[in-house]
């Protein structure tokens, strides 16, 4: 639709600038082959008790009642009453970016109180404010390194979310970057031997995902040091509930961990909004996008709660800024901070250690179903891929019929695993819709 100026001034000044007469000269100077927008055309306007039955109507197409064995990423967790009850609070969801720290006391100590939280669950020493998801996360992650090591040359493995090396892919399509990726091993783990022969003297840094997408376990110490030892950095992109139970990447000496935090008290919401985390070492702390909130005192000797450092420098550095990151989820940010200091650390471990031991009854109850048969290893947190006696997608049609989401039919992202199944158990799954499950599918095969 063209711009509707507001003043016959206005109107004026763009016809002036075009030679144009009006705006349907406009439209034929600018060539667009879609037709041009008639505002007579559009319907007339319906009452509020209308619109809200329209919308009624659309929601209830969605298939909200499956049992969610969905994973590839975005997980279904139970989440604490208290997380939605606090961030309804309308000093947190109406709050913008806390630039006046004497009227955001309480927002700037939720940040801290965030950030603190995620550099000790990936025993990183330094976090962010948050970042838009996790797939933003791992690109600005990506762009960091490029920038610290001042080579252009990127090595991902092909076990990394297919979603996240699309959108790696798209951001940097038309930057001087060169993304080269490792085909995953025959056990669907992520071929660690092969990434220190790739690297070289342009290589910026190696992005891996842990667990891997295909829920691989792996442990990356001893490739992160041969990386290192070529003057690349590491990067790794995590599942945040398994970091309950797993060594930790800090631990594994990756310098730069990111992720999506959906599963720290979010809920699934078709699509967002979610939450990018990222975590760095100190030497890569003022490289970080976004902004980091630091607590001090005042000259008085109290307590209090700042922006340490804001990179909202794209206002004067324009297109030599480091990244146009200009804000951060806040409110998913204390989404994730609630769940967290609501579970506490026994609380989240337990939830870790439920997820991971109902994903291994599931997978047994499954592979006794006679056609199915394991892919890949028995190291996996919560998640593991199943082969099956057809196409997965058609098969996963037919569950749905029965009242079931059985997980994530590969074949959508890798044409060669069309039979593959990727299924996620968390610890909202209950013992009997795992056995239903398992029912379901041998009725349907």
């Amino acid at each position: 639709m063209p711009y509707l100026a507001n003043t016959d001034s206005d109107r004026q000044i763009m016809f002036n600038v075009t030679g144009s007469q009006n705006f349907d000269e406009m439209w034929q100077q600018a060539q667009v082959d879609e037709p041009v927008p008639e505002l007579h055309g559009l319907s007339a306007g319906v009452s509020e008790f209308e619109v809200t039955n329209i919308l009624r109507k659309l929601a209830a197409k969605n298939a909200v009642h499956l049992i969610n064995f969905l994973g590839a990423g975005y997980y279904d967790h139970i989440i604490p009453a208290a997380v939605s009850e606090i961030t309804g609070r309308s000093e947190f969801y109406t709050a913008y970016t806390p630039y006046q720290p004497e009227a955001s006391q309480g927002t700037l100590q939720a940040i801290y109180e965030y950030q603190s939280s995620i550099c000790r669950l990936t025993d990183m020493p330094v976090a962010n404010a948050s970042l838009y998801d996790g797939g933003t996360a791992l690109f600005e992650a990506m762009m960091l390194a490029c920038r610290t090591t001042r080579r252009k040359r990127v090595i991902i493995s092909g076990a990394v979310s297919p979603i996240f090396r699309k959108m790696l892919s798209c951001y940097s399509g038309n930057l001087d970057i060169e993304l080269i990726e490792i085909t995953p091993g025959s056990a669907d783990d992520s071929n660690q031997n092969e990434f220190p022969l790739a690297c070289d003297k342009n290589t910026a840094c190696v992005i891996v995902q842990y667990p891997n997408f295909f829920g691989a376990i792996e442990d990356w110490s001893s490739c992160n040091e041969a990386i290192h030892a070529q003057g690349a950095l590491t990067i790794c992109s995590a599942y945040p509930i398994a970091l309950a139970l797993l060594k930790t990447p800090g631990k594994m000496g990756f310098d730069v961990v990111t992720g999506e935090g959906q599963s720290m008290g979010m809920p699934l919401s078709f699509g967002g909004p979610y939450l990018g985390f990222m975590a760095v070492t100190e030497k890569l702390m003022r490289k970080m996008p976004g902004r980091i909130c630091g607590r001090t005192v005042d000259k008085e000797g109290r307590e209090g709660f700042v922006l340490t450092l804001q990179t909202r420098e794209q206002h004067i550095r324009r297109e030599s800024a480091m990244s146009n990151v200009c804000t951060n989820e806040n409110l998913c940010a204390l989404s994730a901070l609630l769940y967290l200091a609501g579970l506490g650390k026994q609380g989240l471990i337990d939830v870790a250690e439920l997820c991971t031991a109902k994903a291994v009854f599931a997978r047994e109850q499954l592979l006794n179903i006679e056609g199915v048969s394991a892919v890949g290893g028995n190291a996996f947190f919560n998640e593991f891929v199943i082969s099956l006696p057809g196409d997965a997608a058609e098969i996963t049609g037919k569950m749905i019929d029965k009242g079931f989401a059985p997980g994530f039919p590969l074949g959508r992202y890798y044409p060669e695993r069309k039979e593959q199944l990727l299924v996620a158990i968390t610890e909202k799954r209950t013992k009997e819709e795992i056995k239903a499950l398992a029912n379901a599918l041998e009725a349907v095969l």
